[in-house]
């Protein structure tokens, strides 16, 4: 059957029409806000790269989650910005004074039903910028992976002591995952689950992140250990090698240029939970759009999501996700 005894215009005639048949939904429950907290007292700073973004000192991340919570955003990832870097990173496993364990226990106490996610890597922890222990090979300096897993260990036991609620690697370390699950399992939180960055590409997409979290490499960049950009054979196996080692959600980061590696996972993968990361770039691209008048920014921010949605998640991680809230976008 076809034109003209089949019309599929029938049922694009009205808002209730369109709703009624559509095939991809948002929900504020699949989305999670990344937060940057950073250690000193009375911080609100703006983010240039990043328009309507803050670093926040640990008092003021308290009190905005619990404004979040009340608009309804039920987790969120957190970033940390450190009074001190060295070269190991050593202020992810510092149990007093470490800034993300100050913050997941101010953040328990202004909003205790918050989920609250650590980043556990060592970038923004770093003197050097990249996300482990460093290593001399044919005179160059590299990520010692196994060095690195050490520490790792030490990090999440220490977040997961401080409340953590979930703790997500993002270093694409190899080996992290299956470190990370002993660590915890080991220390008594065998219930803190883990989303891996399984597929984290070497991208250009992350200049913004790399403003807001203090953390670009001093030297080089981070493409020994983050994919290539044209793999996506490789993506599936690192999907798979961390579910292996016990990850309980997978993410692919970026999302929006990544949304054949997103549908690739999860047909392969179809009972795992999957994350996606809408990185900063793709953040602050619609910001700009928005501010010079080419575009709706609700319409290019759900327009967005939805397609990352459509591609196959059931996770989003989106600077979006307040303005989605306050403005009511998800009411429609």
């Amino acid at each position: 059957m076809s034109f003209p005894m089949v019309r599929l215009s029938r049922l694009r005639a009205s808002d209730t029409l369109r709703s009624m048949v559509r095939e991809t939904t948002l929900e504020v429950t699949d989305l999670i806000a990344p937060l940057f907290v950073h250690h000193a007292d009375n911080i609100r700073n703006p983010i240039a790269s990043m328009p309507g973004q803050f670093q926040l000192s640990v008092d003021n991340a308290a009190e905005y989650a619990k404004q979040l919570f009340d608009l309804g955003i039920r987790s969120v990832l957190l970033f940390g910005i450190p009074t001190q870097k060295d070269p190991v990173g050593s202020d992810t496993w510092d149990d007093n004074n470490g800034v993300i364990q100050r913050a997941l226990r101010a953040l328990k106490q202004a909003a205790p039903d918050m989920l609250l996610i650590t980043d556990v890597c060592f970038c923004e922890y770093t003197n050097h910028g990249h996300c482990g222990v460093l290593t001399k090979r044919n005179g160059e300096k590299v990520i010692d992976h196994d060095a690195t897993l050490e520490n790792l260990a030490l990090q999440v036991a220490s977040h997961a002591k401080a409340g953590a609620d979930m703790v997500a690697p993002s270093g694409m370390i190899d080996g992290a995952v299956g470190t990370i699950r002993e660590a915890l399992d080991g220390t008594g939180f065998s219930h803190v689950p883990i989303m891996a960055y399984a597929a984290k590409y070497a991208s250009s997409f992350y200049g913004p992140f790399r403003d807001a979290a203090e953390g670009a490499p001093e030297f080089g960049d981070r493409r020994s250990y983050q994919m290539d950009v044209a793999n996506a054979g490789e993506a599936l196996r690192e999907v798979e090698l961390d579910i292996a080692e016990g990850a309980d959600i997978v993410m692919v980061k970026p999302a929006l240029a990544y949304l054949d590696i997103i549908r690739d996972a999860r047909q392969r993968f179809p009972g795992v939970p999957l994350a996606a990361y809408n990185v900063s770039g793709e953040y602050t691209m619609v910001k700009l759009m928005a501010e010079r008048g080419y575009a709706d920014e609700k319409q290019l921010v759900l327009e967005n999501l939805t397609a990352i949605t459509r591609a196959g998640t059931d996770i989003i991680l989106t600077y979006h996700l307040r303005d989605i809230l306050k403005h009511g976008w998800l009411d429609d």
